[in-house]
């Protein structure tokens, strides 16, 4: 199969642990083609006075490239070949860059739903990544979240917090960890004294909306990354785990990677969103689990695959490939 991934320049890439170098480090090995681009290569062109069958397709200024065994550093592929490739004319498009999902991410999304139109493969569907936003997608799970507020108004956020006394503050478009704040009371019954001045900042004075969750204590055992690929969970999550006294776990931020086998609530919840969500175009997604609750599900670019691979001997991008040409082959038929 040919292979398009787009993806944040690949260059920047840190093999060690990027999920993306291991997608195409096993699809190579299968012998599979890959081609890599960026969002910003995408481009569409039609509406001339000819007719709409005229109108050029979906197409990105790709390179192909052959991984050469590295493990390690920035000199890990070569450039084969550089030239337009249409969108419909390989097997499958693997859309992999990183969040935010800003404007020009939307954009992107709505350039690979016309490439959809036109005959493409596009994985995660992008009508699904627009549906999906990675903070609000739990609210069709309320069974298994814990208390949670979407909202931009002070005096609601300030009536959560006083009715939990230990609060999460978090901005909707936020990834790694960035711009979390837990807020708690102090030990005579009075406010956090930063109370205010979090809300402020995060809502920019009203403006922007957030999301207030009750706090979670299992997070000292680890904010658990739990992979779904094509409806079926992988058996081990990754728990990631705060260090320094810190409250978030991310990676990002410094938390320690550990992985596990997925406990019994960890199935139940999978094995609850799996088939929903494979069902919408969604081949690979990431759901967060705090002790027993769901946290997050993240649809844009799931990580974490080398992690667990590494430490638990499950071949986290093996099952991803084969999903990926099983639906390939399901879409031919």
């Amino acid at each position: 199969m040919q292979l398009l991934f787009i993806a944040d320049p690949i260059a920047s890439f840190k093999i060690s642990k990027d999920t993306t170098f291991a997608m195409m480090r096993e699809a190579q090995a299968r012998g599979h083609i890959i081609w890599v681009c960026e969002a910003a290569d995408l481009h569409w062109r039609g509406g001339a006075p000819t007719l709409a069958a005229d109108a050029a397709p979906v197409t990105a200024v790709c390179r192909r490239i052959e991984l050469n065994g590295a493990s390690s550093g920035h000199d890990w592929y070569r450039v084969l070949d550089q030239r337009p490739l249409a969108l419909r004319d390989v097997d499958a498009v693997l859309m992999r860059k990183d969040p935010p999902f800003d404007s020009e991410y939307f954009y992107a999304t709505h350039l690979l739903q016309q490439a959809e139109r036109e005959g493409a493969a596009v994985f995660n569907s992008p009508r699904a990544l627009r549906d999906h936003p990675e903070k609000l997608a739990i609210l069709e799970f309320p069974q298994f979240i814990t208390p949670t507020l979407v909202s931009r108004r002070a005096a609601e956020i300030k009536a959560f917090y006083a009715e939990h006394g230990d609060v999460i503050l978090k901005p909707l478009d936020g990834m790694g960890g960035t711009g979390i704040f837990r807020l708690r009371q102090q030990a005579d019954g009075s406010p956090d004294p930063n109370l205010n001045v979090v809300i402020e900042t995060l809502t920019a004075n009203g403006a922007t909306t957030i999301m207030a969750q009750r706090f979670v204590p299992a997070i000292a055992q680890g904010d658990k990354r739990v992979l779904l690929i094509d409806g079926e969970p992988v058996p081990y999550c990754l728990a990631r785990i705060p260090q320094g006294g810190e409250t978030r776990g991310n990676l990002a931020a410094g938390g320690r990677g550990v992985a596990q086998p997925l406990s019994d609530t960890d199935w139940t919840i999978a094995r609850a969103l799996g088939p929903v969500l494979a069902a919408r175009g969604l081949l690979l997604v990431g759901i967060d689990i705090i002790g027993d609750r769901l946290t997050e599900i993240n649809v844009t670019s799931p990580t974490c695959f080398q992690e667990i691979t590494q430490q638990s001997g499950c071949d986290v991008a093996a099952r991803f490939i084969s999903a990926l040409e099983g639906a390939v082959a399901r879409r031919r038929h």
